[in-house]
């Protein structure tokens, strides 16, 4: 290398290193699981962190074409810019989609329906067991990172779970120097996060170098929102003004996708990956924890989801 190099240079250089090095480790973990598995399917939101996750198992076969579906749980509640994001990248790239409808659950009566303005998403878990159970898969790929939530940071790259679904401890396998082990026994299924290793720094510098394309939502724009327990909710579909909330023009861009109803908005004015990079690098609270409604319903509600079977 050369003496005059400029430090900025060299922080090109140890950053492709560090995203390259993640970038191996999760297209091995997702080599790994699908030969050690009959029939995975990989669960894409439509979030930043699954449309890298989606990004990095293409990258994994290609040029041959993803062997196995992509799955979206559909409460019904999803930004439209969202569901347009996810049907063109199927499309763009020949996906096979699964789309679990939380609607239909409830129709069937499975579960109860919170009401037109209720949240849907504590919903969710029952409507991805049954898909699971319906196409008889038995390992789902999450985007889930050991940064954003406690319930997360203790969870290991492959996560077994019983044959409801639910997570216990004990069935854990430990994952000394790496080797995992994807065996199960018929009735189970896992759970991997190739991705667990990543921050949420991580995810954007990788999504800026690959210009892995995203949901216009991430980037500032003008929004109608309402302040609602120091959140600001998008107006329409579940979010309806309440008396004394006012709805109100303000640029804004989302840092997580979930549920219109439980999504607060951050103001920003970052419209380029690199604006987006500047802001996270001086983040000193996780996306989930800032702006996931449902995350932050109880102390422990990342963990009750976990032991349902939802994550």
């Amino acid at each position: 290398m050369s003496a005059v190099t400029s430090q900025n240079e060299l922080e090109i250089l140890a950053s492709r290193s560090h995203l390259d090095r993640l970038e191996s480790e999760a297209i091995t973990i997702i080599r790994e699981v699908v030969s050690g598995c009959e029939s995975p399917v990989l669960l894409f939101s439509g979030g930043k962190d699954s449309a890298v996750l989606l990004w990095l198992a293409i990258k994994a076969f290609a040029p041959a074409r993803l062997p196995f579906p992509v799955m979206q749980v559909d409460t019904g509640h999803n930004f439209p810019e969202v569901i347009e994001y996810r049907d063109e990248f199927v499309r763009k790239y020949g996906l096979e989609l699964v789309v679990a409808s939380v609607q239909e659950c409830i129709d069937r009566g499975d579960i109860p329906d919170p009401g037109p303005t209720g949240s849907r998403n504590r919903q969710q878990a029952v409507t991805l067991l049954t898909a699971i159970r319906t196409h008889k898969f038995d390992a789902a790929f999450g985007g889930g990172r050991r940064d954003e939530d406690k319930a997360r940071a203790k969870e290991r790259i492959l996560s077994f779970r019983d044959k409801k679904g639910g997570w216990e401890p004990r069935m854990q396998r430990p994952e000394p120097w790496n080797i995992l082990n994807p065996r199960i026994v018929k009735g189970e299924h896992l759970r991997a996060f190739p991705i667990s290793n990543w921050t949420e720094l991580d995810i954007w510098e990788y999504i800026a170098r690959e210009e892995i394309p995203l949901p216009t939502i991430y980037f500032s724009h003008e929004r109608t929102v309402i302040e609602r327990d120091g959140m600001l909710l998008s107006v329409g579909g579940p979010v309806v003004p309440e008396v004394g909330e006012v709805p109100r023009k303000e640029i804004v861009r989302y840092r997580t996708v979930g549920d219109m109803s439980c999504t607060g908005a951050v103001r920003s004015t970052a419209t380029t990956y690199e604006d987006v990079l500047a802001e996270v690098s001086t983040a000193r609270i996780t996306e989930r924890g800032a702006t996931r409604a449902d995350d932050n319903f109880s102390e422990s509600a990342m963990e009750d989801r976990k032991r349902e079977g939802y994550f």
